[in-house]
């Protein structure tokens, strides 16, 4: 089984992929999405469902994790990552693929213990879980891996898992 992880965003969209084999993981990886700044908002968009689509026809997920949307002080970049989060969400839909969600603190609590750690303890803790020879290439991309961890993990350890969204 291949997860697919996503960590929304509208300069840096990041995804990870887990191979689980036998309840075992047995393969991972993790990357950015490549969204071109020049492009206006809604060419962003097309950005982020063209390439995405490209990670599903390659990798060929069977379910895929996105993380929630994480409300701070600026409203206008909520609406902004609900634009990109929906892209994503259309495109896993369109090709059929489960999908559950977490909230940013159940993916920190899941790989660190720690629901307010930062984004460079979860990028080390995923080096060190997934035993990587390196780092993430980036924060994005070690978020998105989290993601799909936090959903391994709540696979083998919840008897009561909640439903795709």
């Amino acid at each position: 089984m291949i997860i697919l992880g996503v960590d929304p965003g509208s300069r840096f969209c990041g995804y990870g992929l887990l191979e689980i084999e036998s309840g075992k993981i047995i393969g991972a990886g993790c990357d950015v999405l490549k969204i071109n700044q020049k492009h206006g908002f809604s060419g962003r968009l097309v950005d982020v469902h063209q390439q995405l689509k490209g990670v599903i026809d390659e990798y060929k997920p069977e379910l895929a994790v996105v993380e929630s949307i994480f409300y701070g002080k600026n409203i206008k970049s909520a609406f902004t990552l609900g634009h990109i989060r929906g892209v994503i969400l259309l495109v896993l839909a369109q090709s059929a693929i489960p999908t559950y969600e977490y909230s940013p603190r159940e993916v920190k609590k899941a790989v660190t213990g720690n629901g307010n750690a930062t984004k460079n303890q979860v990028r080390y803790m995923m080096q060190q879980i997934l035993k990587l020879k390196s780092l993430p290439s980036s924060e994005d991309a070690s978020d998105a891996l989290a993601v799909a961890f936090c959903h391994y993990n709540k696979t083998r350890f919840a008897k009561n898992l909640c439903s795709p969204i």
